[in-house]
């Protein structure tokens, strides 16, 4: 795994020749060695219909290539960091959570709507979150962004979790989601989003949970 962490909000990676790294634009915050940064215009190793579908959804998150010899420190925004190892499944986490991953994983965008079908686009209009969500997957690490802290909590098929979707990061695994309402439609009158709605995950897999109902 590239990632060493720092604390809680620093992660340092070792860049090595040949070898890429991806990472949000501005979240270098040091390196040393003969490190170069450049704008990423193609979306990643998802190429461009990858880069498409995440304009598409307004989502399009500017990425740098990290390419050379050296170690880098990433952070951003002073939010808590989350590196998550992945054995050649894929990860599914919203774009602007992405603070560096390796070149090595497989980017590409899921359109919410297929999993969940008309609750899947109806989580995205509720929550806030894009219908359009960023996929990695491969052998490699990612680091992604929170506030407070991330708890990692298991799926299982006898034991679904249910989420507030404002606190939901990311997951992965053989796992399908849905939005469902906590509360009666009578109940529901006055009250925003909130805890009216629940994200409901089942199936096999790990869901990342941060400890704040805030958004990046």
């Amino acid at each position: 795994m590239p990632f060493r962490e720092i604390n809680s909000k620093m992660v340092e990676a070792t860049i090595v020749p040949g070898q890429k790294m991806y990472s949000q634009r501005g979240a270098m915050l040091a390196y040393k060695g003969q490190v170069s940064f450049t704008p990423n215009i193609a979306g990643g190793q998802g190429g461009l219909m990858s880069m498409i579908g995440r304009r598409v959804a307004d989502e399009a998150t500017p990425l740098m290539t990290v390419e050379g010899s050296g170690t880098v420190m990433f952070g951003h925004g002073g939010h808590h960091v989350q590196v998550i190892g992945l054995t050649g499944d894929t990860l599914y986490v919203e774009a602007d959570r992405l603070l560096a991953f390796d070149g090595t994983l497989q980017q590409g965008t899921m359109f919410m709507g297929s999993q969940g079908g008309v609750m899947g686009m109806v989580r995205g209009q509720v929550t806030g979150q894009g219908l359009f969500t960023t996929t990695l997957k491969g052998h490699g690490a990612v680091a992604v962004m929170a506030h407070g802290g991330v708890i990692e909590l298991p799926i299982t098929p006898s034991r679904p979790v249910h989420v507030d979707p404002q606190a939901y990061v990311a997951h992965h695994g053989d796992v399908r989601n849905k939005l469902s309402t906590a509360l009666g439609w009578r109940d529901m009158v006055g009250r925003g989003s909130g805890e009216a709605f629940q994200l409901e995950l089942s199936g096999n897999g790990v869901v990342y949970v941060q400890a704040s109902e805030e958004k990046l």
